[in-house]
């Protein structure tokens, strides 16, 4: 582990996990070309759920098996910018579990199953942070070498708003970003997962990928209580994420923006 991340996990608690990871990758101008370089951390858990990180990816895989895309159109942009989750599932059942993993690792080489018999539930997918990263940044250079879909998805995440984005463009200093966050808290689960990814565009085909994954531990009996109510009622619970989650989530992409951009 690089020493720089040990100052963000200082407030994992014990039996927690983390993980991030940075891609700087393209050619930013005619004669400069950005020297392509990887970073990576996991601390605990190798792989966790991705909660809603994922959804622009499955929107992008879903637009080729889709022959309406006026009904693509509409559930793919409210699915990315406010992270509808029947909107995904519209999208994720339609075109099928299956064809959107196997779509997504042709264009992106990323091996996704899903880690339950439960096809509509599309947040059961489990990723590590490295191929979350290497993911989106076939994305972004789809969409930069002219990609119109990809385009589309990309646009719709810089509108991703603050309320739903962590501070991630703030503490990476980059108020454009494309962000996509996914948070929840499973009941069979002791932990909370808040998880960001963001895009950021070098000039050309350049881009940086940053990509924080974070499960704090999350045990009160009471504080759960309050959470699976809320969850089970459809009330927002990012303002829990943002207290149990959102400091580490930050710091440990800003960290590994940092190093990446060195």
């Amino acid at each position: 582990m690089s020493t720089s991340f040990a100052a963000a996990l200082r407030d994992l608690r014990p039996g927690a996990s983390a993980q991030a990871a940075a891609i700087t990758r393209g050619v930013s101008g005619p004669a400069a070309t950005v020297p392509s370089r990887t970073i990576t951390l996991t601390h605990g858990l190798e792989r966790l759920r991705c909660a809603s990180l994922l959804k622009p990816l499955y929107c992008w895989a879903a637009a080729a098996h889709v022959t309406d895309q006026d009904f693509w159109r509409g559930h793919a942009e409210p699915a990315v910018v406010t992270s509808s989750n029947s909107d995904t599932r519209a999208l994720w059942l339609a075109v099928g579990p299956a064809v959107i993993l196997a779509e997504i690792q042709r264009r992106t080489g990323a091996a996704w199953t899903q880690g339950n018999g439960d096809p509509s539930r599309f947040g059961s997918v489990e990723v590590a942070a490295a191929e979350v990263a290497a993911a989106y940044t076939a994305l972004a250079q789809a969409a930069l070498a002219g990609d119109p879909v990809a385009s589309d998805v990309l646009s719709w995440m810089r509108e991703v708003p603050e309320g739903q984005a962590f501070g991630v463009r703030e503490a990476l200093g980059v108020p454009d970003a494309a962000v996509k966050c996914g948070w929840y808290g499973g009941a069979d689960e002791s932990w909370l997962r808040t998880h960001a990814v963001a895009v950021i565009p070098r000039g050309g085909t350049g881009v940086t990928v940053v990509v924080g994954l974070t499960a704090q531990l999350y045990t009160d009996e009471l504080e759960r209580e309050i959470y699976q109510t809320r969850v089970a009622d459809g009330l927002p619970v990012e303002a829990e994420h943002e207290r149990a989650c959102g400091p580490l989530l930050r710091s440990l992409m800003s960290t590994a923006h940092n190093e990446v951009i060195a």
